[in-house]
C-alpha cells in the first residue's frame, strides 16, 4: 500500500534539510537512513519508523512550490496508519509554523 501526504509550507529554506539535520526526529519514533547528497535537485531522503516493521517513508522538497512530498510505503498487509501519524505528529510538533496544509492520497 502507499499513501502520498503533500505539506504546502510557507516559503523558506529546504523542510527536507531541516528534518534531515533533526537531532530530535528520533523522539518521534522516526530516522534518517538514507539521503541524496544536500543542494542537488531534486532532493529526497528517505524514513524508516524505529519499529521497522511499520514501513519507510519517500521524502521529497520542492523548492519552487514550497511543498513537502511524502511517499509512505509500506509491504504486505501492514497498516501504513501507525508511520503516517508518527510523520504528521513531528511536521506539526516540530514545524508546525511552516505547515499551511496537508493533503492525503492513497494508492
Amino acid at each position: 500500500m502507499q499513501i502520498l501526504v503533500q505539506v504546502l509550507c510557507s516559503k523558506g529554506g529546504s523542510l527536507r534539510e531541516a528534518i534531515a539535520n533533526d537531532k530530535r526526529i528520533d523522539k518521534f519514533g522516526l530516522r534518517v537512513t538514507s539521503e541524496k547528497q544536500p543542494g542537488r535537485q531534486p532532493g529526497w531522503m528517505k524514513l524508516h519508523s524505529a519499529d521497522s516493521a511499520r514501513g519507510a517513508l519517500n521524502v521529497e522538497w520542492d523548492t519552487q512550490s514550497a511543498v513537502l512530498s511524502a511517499r509512505i510505503i509500506t509491504k504486505g498487509s501492514k497498516k501504513p496508519s501507525p508511520i503516517v501519524g508518527d510523520f504528521v505528529n513531528y511536521l506539526l510538533a516540530r514545524h508546525g509554523s511552516r505547515v499551511q496544509s496537508m493533503t492525503t492520497a492513497y494508492r
